[in-house]
């Protein structure tokens, strides 16, 4: 069984100490999915929700929560980030969210990643609401990580 790094000898969580750990290049790409209705999807491609422009809005909110994720997630190192950048891409019944976090450090950006994902997302679902309370997000997942101790892995390796 593997070790919880987060649990020290007497079980109480902790933040690791990564103050030994060589600085590497670390990268990590996540995405999820959000489905909605034909007219939800119109209205977010066209540019026509009554909030405004929901994907400029989904990623500045991507970028950010990713910038925060120290703050949401327990234990999590703040770090400072060389690049956050979220995309879009327009599917048959919804939108596939993807975020590529990278940095320089002692620590990876998994975290940070899908938590880019998770916000743009909630941020899109709140955008777009009024037109369509019934949208599903789903799929939050990590595709790959690179750096560090354990190196490359990718979703298709799992």
């Amino acid at each position: 069984m593997t070790k919880l790094t987060h649990l020290d000898a007497t079980g109480a969580a902790h933040m690791v100490d990564v103050s030994a750990k060589a600085d590497t290049a670390r990268q990590a790409v996540a995405e999820g999915r959000i489905a909605m209705s034909r007219d939800a999807l119109v209205a977010i491609r066209e540019g026509t929700a009554k909030k405004g422009d929901v994907l400029a809005t989904a990623r500045i909110a991507g970028i950010m929560a990713a910038k925060k994720t120290a703050e949401l997630i327990p234990l999590c190192h703040p770090l400072m980030l060389s690049k956050v950048a979220v995309d879009f891409a327009f599917e048959e019944s919804g939108i596939r969210v993807t975020a590529l976090v990278r940095l320089t450090g002692q620590t990876g950006v998994e975290m940070e990643a899908m938590t880019a994902v998770s916000v743009a997302l909630l941020t899109i679902y709140d955008m777009a609401k009024a037109i369509d309370k019934g949208m599903t997000i789903s799929g939050v997942q990590l595709l790959s990580k690179s750096g560090g101790k354990s190196g490359e892995w990718s979703r298709g390796e799992c």
